[in-house]
């Protein structure tokens, strides 16, 4: 029996996409649930001092290859979206939202694929609306939740907290006291996850 793990995400990360790709496919093998964490990259890079590659032409320019490169070998439907990056702040905190509605699963899916499969501009309220509506989440009542103090320390908690743990990026995974950082890496997770 495998133990499930922790995978902390945001959607700005195209390796997160690509992880979270991975992880559907290993949910429905083995019947397990990953434990998605929602953190704010951009609060964790900062907290760890880390520039992110976006904002280093040469590793961004290699990170799109890169993640062409995975995609491809994964046979996953990947376009590196062209509004990259967006501002994920509220995105992330509507995973909690969607996670007290009981629509946690499909937000993250649904969000994923309209920023690296579809190529949607979320920074577009109007797409982020249909997206919403599509999911039956009224996008009035989204705002009112994501504006909320509560939420909004809830995602700086967690991603406070995932700092505090030794995350310093994403994608990354926690089993056994143990961090993986990358979605290769997930591969190790899984041999990880194995053990008694």
């Amino acid at each position: 029996m495998i133990k499930s793990f922790d995978f902390f995400f945001d959607f700005i990360s195209p390796y997160s996409y690509l992880a979270h790709k991975k992880i559907r496919i290993i949910e429905k093998k083995i019947k397990i649930n990953i434990k998605y964490v929602p953190i704010f990259l951009a609060a964790l890079l900062n907290l760890a001092g880390i520039k992110a590659p976006a904002f280093v032409p040469a590793k961004a320019r290699f990170m799109i290859r890169d993640c062409k490169l995975f995609a491809e070998k994964l046979n996953i439907k990947f376009k590196f979206n062209s509004f990259f990056p967006i501002q994920s702040l509220n995105l992330m905190r509507g995973v909690l939202v969607a996670e007290k509605e009981d629509k946690k699963n499909s937000y993250i899916d649904k969000f994923f694929d309209a920023y690296w499969k579809d190529g949607l501009n979320l920074n577009d309220i109007e797409i982020i609306d249909e997206i919403l509506t599509e999911l039956n989440i009224s996008p009035q009542k989204f705002k009112i939740k994501i504006s909320e103090p509560k939420t909004k320390d809830e995602l700086k908690m967690i991603t406070d907290d995932a700092f505090k743990g030794g995350v310093f990026g994403a994608p990354s995974f926690i089993i056994n006291d143990k961090i993986f950082w990358g979605q290769d890496r997930l591969e190790f997770v899984l041999k990880e996850a194995e053990k008694k």
